[in-house]
């Protein structure tokens, strides 16, 4: 028998539940009723409310999606930074099926991928999602798979020639070539100068190797920074 894989619960923002329902003036009691009374969920009591606003729970998606009726927000509101597609998609609520209809493809197709968490879709279908869910650049690369490549390319891209990597980067990522020089540049530059200074300070090639790779682990962290930093002068 096949196990149905159960979708994980979205990144809860727990701070934000507890101030939307103090602004209206709420108890934890009236919330409870809200959901239990409008959206036929009966087990949902004020002990469970408080549980979701101290982190020490998270609700579900059908559970979010009630809390957010009861408190007059967007499922968005209620979610910490998304991270998979499923994720990006409720917090914008989008019905799959829109979704499936914008990229062109069948609603069976798209949720397994979903699921999955393996977006499979072509270059057309990638950027028709990216509309669809009007995705940042980096969400984009996070939610169609790219983002593990990315680190390789700029792994390399700062440990030996920066320029042979600029059109790979923005094959993945595309963005203005001249700021993706300035990007890769400044990397490469700030990588190098932190294992000259590691070394100049005594610590040796222990030292430096462990601070490089420190470096090299936030890597894919460094450059969207870095992109932010350059695009909004």
């Amino acid at each position: 028998m096949c196990e149905v894989r159960q979708p994980s619960a979205p990144p809860f923002n727990a701070p934000a539940a507890r101030r939307l329902r103090a602004a209206l003036g709420m108890g934890p009691e009236h919330v409870a009723y809200g959901m239990r009374a409008s959206y036929g969920l009966p087990y949902v009591t004020p002990d469970l409310v408080i549980a979701w606003e101290r982190g020490t729970a998270a609700p579900s998606h059908p559970e979010l999606t009630a809390l957010a009726g009861v408190l007059w927000c967007s499922p968005g509101e209620l979610f910490g930074r998304p991270q998979t597609l499923r994720e990006h998609r409720v917090a914008r609520a989008v019905a799959p099926e829109d979704v499936a209809r914008a990229v062109g493809m069948d609603v069976r197709s798209y949720l397994r991928m979903e699921e999955s968490g393996q977006w499979r879709g072509n270059e057309r279908q990638s950027a028709a999602l990216a509309q669809a869910l009007d995705l940042a650049l980096p969400d984009f690369v996070a939610v169609t798979g790219r983002e593990a490549k990315l680190a390789e390319l700029l792994h390399s891209a700062v440990t030996t020639r920066w320029q042979a990597y600029v059109r790979p980067v923005r094959k993945l990522a595309p963005m203005d070539s001249a700021v993706l020089e300035e990007v890769l540049q400044g990397l490469y530059e700030d990588y190098q100068g932190h294992m000259a200074a590691t070394l100049s300070w005594g610590g040796g090639s222990t030292s430096a190797s462990d601070s490089g790779r420190e470096f090299l682990d936030r890597i894919v962290e460094n450059f969207w920074n870095s992109v932010e930093d350059r695009t909004v002068r």
